[in-house]
């Protein structure tokens, strides 16, 4: 679909060129970057500590706001320690250049970008398969060190992956998973694919995260042994780099009884939606995510775009890759809306 532009940050809606559409694109999957009480709790933020913090994380001057957000991260994802960025992509980025120190880089099949360092071979085999093989080039390889480098969850499937097979393996390895679509949405309270991943004594999990997707806070953590942060916390892409927003810090730290609200609706909407469509054969959402993929229904973007309807329509992660049409439902979306779009989906 050809880019759309905006001059307001979609909600449910959003307005393109004077006309009003339905919006099931992006992310905010929470729709806390919308809702009054969040937005009231980030101008506190700012009324207390600014826009942004004037000095680097190993500045002499150090806002102790920021150790109080990497503890309760570190909480939130079962882990002993945490180091927050600006960003998803930076903490991702840090992660995996510290892990590259740590043995030889695995990537997993759909790897997200952020998790790449320069132009790895990403495998196109399907999950199961390389997980198979993985399994036996580790256990094969007791002299070597290996880093397992994977997402929790595929936002262009909608699917969870599968960690399940960690615990074949027989060496010690490191294990880097971006939980960016999971933290905050898949979990009893949000704490992403920890609550699935095996607990298993040969390995070693490095967590990396945006905390925007879910959480609308614009910031990155990563999250892992105690060790590991420590040494991340000493790269330049941590010393160097501007910290997140204290604003963002504040009313994270603020919001927890929010994000529960939140999460709790947006379960709601999903079995509100999948209820509706579930004989709409096109739609596919095996492990009930906000993510509904349509598959095989080439013009569907058009189609409701002409209605008012605008979905997420773009080719990733390179521009030139065939387009991926994906609903995306938010705790932002009434019954309403959602039945709306069920309506014109079943007269397609």
């Amino acid at each position: 679909m050809q880019a759309q532009f905006t001059h307001t940050t979609p909600t449910s809606r959003t307005s393109i060129s004077g006309k009003e559409y339905l919006f099931f694109s992006g992310f905010s999957y929470l729709g806390l970057h919308a809702l009054p009480a969040f937005k009231e709790l980030l101008k506190q933020g700012i009324d207390e500590y600014g826009t942004t913090f004037i000095s680097s994380r190993i500045a002499n001057t150090r806002l102790q706001l920021y150790d109080e957000l990497e503890h309760a991260l570190a909480v939130l994802l079962q882990q002993q320690a945490s180091a927050t960025f600006s960003s998803g992509y930076l903490a991702s980025q840090s992660a995996v250049q510290y892990a590259a120190t740590r043995g030889e880089l695995l990537y997993a099949p759909s790897a997200h970008p952020a998790l790449w360092k320069g132009q790895p071979h990403i495998p196109v085999q399907d999950w199961s398969a390389w997980a198979a093989a993985t399994v036996d080039k580790v256990n094969a390889h007791p002299d070597e060190r290996f880093v397992i480098v994977a997402d929790s969850v595929n936002p262009l499937t909608s699917t969870i992956n599968d960690f399940s097979w960690l615990q074949q393996l027989k060496r010690q390895v490191l294990v880097l998973i971006d939980d960016a679509h999971g933290i905050g949405v898949i979990g009893a309270n949000g704490n992403g694919i920890v609550h699935t991943l095996p607990q298993h004594p040969p390995v070693r999990y490095l967590l990396a995260a945006s905390l925007a997707k879910a959480y609308s806070a614009q910031g990155g953590v990563v999250s892992g042994h105690a060790a590991d942060i420590a040494a991340i916390k000493k790269l330049p892409l941590f010393t160097g780099a501007t910290p997140m927003m204290p604003a963002n810090a504040w009313a994270f730290l603020q919001s927890f009884s929010l994000h529960a609200e939140q999460r709790a609706l947006l379960q709601q909407r999903i079995n509100y939606f999948t209820s509706l469509t579930g004989n709409i054969g096109y739609l596919h959402n095996p492990f009930h995510l906000p993510v509904f993929l349509l598959k095989d229904n080439a013009g569907i973007e058009k189609y409701l775009l002409e209605h008012d309807i605008m979905i997420s329509s773009f080719g990733y992660p390179n521009p030139d890759s065939p387009p991926v049409n994906r609903i995306i439902v938010s705790a932002q979306h009434s019954e309403e809306d959602l039945y709306v779009l069920h309506k014109l989906l079943l007269n397609r």
